[in-house]
């Protein structure tokens, strides 16, 4: 692991010590996670606007999806 700096202002910094002693957590260990989850829903985010763009390039035509139309029904009953 690295040491780096971040200045945070401080209401940030301490909603961001109250969480931490919330979870049982150390502010670093605490501020690791939530970079990671931001940094996941990044990723997310940019497949979902790289799958958008491809259908809107090249829309699929009902024929293509109507095989699966029972698939994603739910059961009777």
């Amino acid at each position: 692991m690295e040491t780096i700096q971040v200045v945070l202002d401080k209401k940030l910094l301490m909603a961001t010590d109250r969480a931490a002693r919330r979870m049982k957590a150390n502010r670093s260990s605490l501020v690791r996670d939530a970079l990671r989850e931001h940094l996941l829903r990044l990723e997310v985010r940019a497949q979902e606007d790289r799958d958008r763009e491809g259908y809107r390039k090249w829309p699929q035509s009902g024929a293509e999806s109507n095989p699966w139309e029972a698939e994603a029904a739910w059961p009777e009953g």
